[in-house]
Order: structure tokens, then C-alpha cells, then sequence
């Protein structure tokens, strides 16, 4: 099969992982996989890296233009059979390229966010232009198919999602994959070392963005370390990642006398490592969330997880179902959680290995383009 995968960023985040991982799930697959977007980005190295080919696209230009017809020759030139886009600025791009190849590919978009499209037009066309719309998590096909509204949200972006118009057949559920090759269970002393935990320390790690207006409820995740911090002496609080937050985040932890206790950490560019050096990861999202690969990647490694329960985090969590699931900004809640995994033993080596095991057997990178490439023939 000849497919062609559409990317305009593919400088970092969720979609551009998923992306990238894949095109090179189905190359392993055996199958003729083509990566278009801009070089010189993070995930274009990384794709070269996992050995799927890549095709670099001029800047975008005017309307997109330059990056549209780079792709419709591409279409054209490798008489492409599957044309895939990702992102949602990629949507119309991937439908107006696929049009001007003058070849009849089938078009596939992901749905990575769990929230409607921006646009009128996207909301009322999308599924008239494409022949399959793959949302990654049952709540992300419901946000599109019945719409979900929380009016009295404190966060402005969840209290309208509204359904797309059209024929709801075309989506498909398809959950995110992780490289679990590289995700399993491992010492990782030096990472430990390098963020400063000692051997007696449990330590809690949160993992991800903090820009505003709220981050990825890193400030919640720290009010609750308040809490608990002179009760469980051996305890102690990672920020782990980057954005524009900082700041308030350093103040925050002068403030609830954390010094010492919690810190920030640069985004760590060996994520397994991390992983195996967490002692518990915590996802105390407060906005949108679609389906969060980083609880699968903590899963894989044998860890516990501490998320919140909201959009579609639960259905992540279900990959391992080792942890806690906690009310959406309760910082109570989320205190005792951490209270009452800092007291309990971490799992054995044949425990987590089990639990990699059973996190491997659905959300692989292979078991993802076993999933996405059944769609694929079904179109074709």
C-alpha cells in the first residue's frame, strides 16, 4: 500500500509523536510509508531516526500554498493510495492537495484533540471532504458525533464542543500506541541522580507543558504536595517539562515552602528514563485531554499513575489500571492520593513486567498500524 502521512509542525507534542510513530509502525509493517512536512524540526530528525522516509516541504507560503502543491505533487509522482493528515491546520491542506494531484487517493484525517475544529466550515464539511475521521479516544468520537458542553467550565475551552455535521459513520476509534520497545522496565539511577532523588526519595513527577493560562495543573499538583510534604519526609515533586510558566511555578513553590521538596526540571529528552526513574507519575489535568500517551508510557515501565478523571484520561488509565483517578482540580483528593502512594511498596520486577506485557498487547506501535492499515484496506 502506498500512503502518504501530511505534517506542517512537527515540532513536538502529542500529534507529531503519534504521527511519526505511525509511519514507522507501518513501514515495519512492511508497507510504502512517506513523511511530508518541514525539516530541520524536532520530529523530522526523529523520523529519520526510526527510518521512515521523508520528504521536506517548502515554507507554507501564502494560504498554505507552496506546502499544498509540494504534497499534490507527491500524491501524483508516487501514485499515493492513502493520503493521511494530522493536524488541524492540516485538514483542508490535506483535502485541497489530494484534489489538485488529479489522482483519487482516499483522505484520512486524526482527531488528536478533544475538542471540535475551530472553524464553521471545518465543523459543518470535514466529514463531506474525507473518507474517514479517526478520533483516538471514544470521548474525543463522542465530542464529534454528539457534542459535549460544561457552560460553567472555569476553563473556556471546555464548556462549548459542538458535533460535526454530516455522515458520523465515517469515524472510527483508534486509540494512540506507544513505542513499548523502548518503554519497559529498567534501572535508571543516573536519571535519578540527575534530578536529584536519592535512593529513599518517592518521587512524584508530573510530565508535560505548563504554559498559561493554566498548564497541565501543575499549580494544583504542587498545592497538594503542600499538603502532604511534612507527614511524608521521604516524599518529593518534579515539574517536569517547559513553557511559560516558570515563573509562577518557582514563586508557587517558595510560597508553600516546597523549597527543597519540589522542583522544576528541564524537559528530559530520554523519556523512558524518566519513566523508570518516577517512582509515581501524577497528570493533574485541568483542561482538554484526548487520550495521554504518557500514562501508557508510565504503565509500560511498571508505574503508577495518580490523573485525573476527565475526557479521556480514564480510558488510558484502563491500559493499566495501577494507580488513582482523582475529581479534576480536588486538590483534597489529589493529596490523598499521594499520601497513599508514597506508602506503598513499588511493584517487583516479574509485576511490572506483567504489567508491560499487558500494556503492550494493545497499545504497541505495531498494534497501532495493525489498527490504522485495517481501516486503510476497508477503504480501499
Amino acid at each position: 500500500m502506498r500512503i502518504l502521512q501530511l505534517n506542517s509542525l512537527l515540532t513536538g507534542g502529542g500529534t507529531d509523536d503519534q504521527c511519526v510513530k505511525l509511519a514507522a509502525g507501518l513501514c515495519q509493517m512492511g508497507q510504502t510509508v512517506c513523511l511530508a512536512g518541514p525539516d530541520g524540526r524536532e520530529f523530522s530528525r526523529i523520523a529519520r531516526d526510526l527510518g521512515v522516509p521523508f520528504q521536506a516541504t517548502p515554507s507554507e507560503g501564502p494560504l498554505k500554498l507552496r506546502f499544498i502543491l509540494r504534497a499534490a505533487h507527491l500524491i501524483r509522482r508516487e501514485h499515493i493510495q492513502i493520503v493521511h493528515g494530522h493536524h488541524g491546520r492540516d485538514i483542508w491542506p490535506t483535502v485541497l492537495a489530494t484534489r489538485l494531484s488529479g489522482r483519487r487517493p482516499k483522505i484520512v484525517l486524526t482527531r488528536h484533540l478533544a475538542k471540535s475544529p475551530s472553524s464553521w466550515l471545518s465543523r459543518r464539511c470535514l466529514l463531506s471532504q474525507c473518507d474517514a475521521l479517526i478520533a483516538v479516544s471514544h470521548f474525543v468520537a463522542k465530542v464529534l458525533r454528539e457534542g459535549v458542553y460544561e457552560p460553567g467550565s472555569p476553563t473556556p475551552e471546555r464548556r462549548s464542543r459542538s458535533p460535526l455535521k454530516g455522515n458520523h459513520s465515517k469515524i472510527h476509534v483508534i486509540h494512540g500506541g506507544i513505542d513499548t520497545e523502548r518503554f519497559h522496565p529498567f534501572e535508571a539511577a543516573a536519571q535519578r541522580q540527575a534530578w536529584g532523588l536519592n535512593p529513599e526519595h518517592f518521587g512524584f513527577v508530573t510530565i508535560g507543558g505548563y504554559d498559561l493560562p493554566r498548564g497541565k495543573g501543575q499549580r494544583e499538583f504542587l498545592l497538594a504536595a503542600a499538603r502532604i510534604c511534612e507527614n511524608i519526609p521521604q516524599a518529593r515533586f518534579l515539574v517536569v517539562g517547559r513553557g511559560n510558566m516558570k515563573q509562577i511555578l518557582e514563586a508557587d513553590i517558595a510560597r508553600l515552602g516546597l523549597t527543597g521538596k519540589a522542583w522544576l526540571t528541564p524537559y528530559c529528552q530520554d523519556m523512558p528514563a524518566a519513566m523508570n526513574a518516577l517512582d509515581c507519575l501524577v497528570h493533574p489535568q485541568v483542561g482538554t485531554e484526548a487520550f495521554p500517551g504518557v500514562l501508557l508510557e508510565a504503565f509500560a515501565c511498571g508505574k503508577p499513575v495518580i490523573a485525573s478523571a476527565l475526557d479521556g484520561i480514564p480510558e488510558a488509565f484502563a491500559a493499566g489500571n495501577y494507580g488513582k483517578l482523582v475529581r479534576p482540580g480536588d486538590v483534597d483528593e489529589l493529596a490523598a492520593a499521594l499520601a497513599h502512594w508514597a506508602n506503598q511498596l513499588r511493584l517487583n520486577r516479574s509485576e511490572q513486567v506483567a504489567l508491560h506485557e499487558r500494556v503492550s498487547a494493545r497499545f504497541s506501535l505495531l498494534a497501532l498500524a495493525g489498527n490504522v492499515l485495517a481501516l486503510y484496506r476497508q477503504l480501499l
